[in-house]
């Protein structure tokens, strides 16, 4: 329930080759920035690289009082607005939203991703038409700075990585303040209330409610 391909519709990003090289999402996290380095050199002419391997579509909006650290995609008819700050390593796809105060950092958002009110996302690959509710942040280093343990029932998967924050499916809703702890996965279709605390795998058409107990979604 935590692989690639059952978390992500790969036809709704220009990452779809380089991700379907790995089973496992977080495995693609280490070579983000070079695929994006690799990637934005052989973009079309509709891109202008407004700086230094910072790629961005002529058809996306930026504000002027945003940050874009390179190297950075910013696809076609997407919006970076007001004091966004993308610290570098972030593929934004489509007809993405990053908003107001929102940081990101080695990151793929897939087309139609929302991102939109400060919001933090980290290490994390966010798929389809994902949207993150304001203040909701994924958290991507333990406190205790250990490597990184998936948390799936019974089961533990240890991944060698410091640094992971969330596996967020295609129409994931996160609630508003919710934290996503390091090593979340987010099956497709389900929704996280406001102000959860997640540190587990939640399957794919589920309500996740703050007391931590997940239900089966209706409908």
């Amino acid at each position: 329930m935590f692989t690639i391909n059952d978390l992500y519709n790969l036809e709704h990003t220009i990452a779809k080759d380089y991700l379907s090289q790995y089973t496992y999402p977080w495995k693609a996290l280490k070579e983000i920035k070079s695929f994006i380095l690799k990637t934005g050199s052989s973009l079309d002419n509709n891109y202008e690289e407004i700086s230094e391997n910072v790629w961005v579509h002529k058809t996306a909006k930026v504000f002027s009082s945003s940050y874009i650290g390179a190297p950075c995609i910013i696809g076609p008819e997407s919006e970076v607005r007001h004091c966004a700050f993308i610290r570098g390593s972030a593929l934004v796809g489509q007809n993405c939203v990053v908003g107001n105060s929102t940081e990101l950092k080695n990151v793929i958002l897939f087309d139609a991703v929302q991102v939109p009110h400060f919001n933090y996302v980290g290490d994390s690959i966010l798929g389809h038409f994902a949207h993150m509710g304001a203040g909701s942040i994924t958290s991507n280093v333990r406190s205790d700075k250990k490597l990184i343990t998936i948390h799936n029932g019974e089961e533990k998967i240890e991944t060698g990585l410091k640094k992971i924050g969330a596996m967020i499916g295609d129409y994931v809703e996160i609630g508003c303040n919710a934290v996503l702890n390091p090593g979340t996965i987010i099956g497709r279709n389900s929704i996280i209330y406001p102000t959860s605390c997640v540190r587990k795998v939640v399957p794919e058409n589920s309500i996740y409610k703050v007391s931590g107990i997940i239900v089966k979604k209706e409908g």
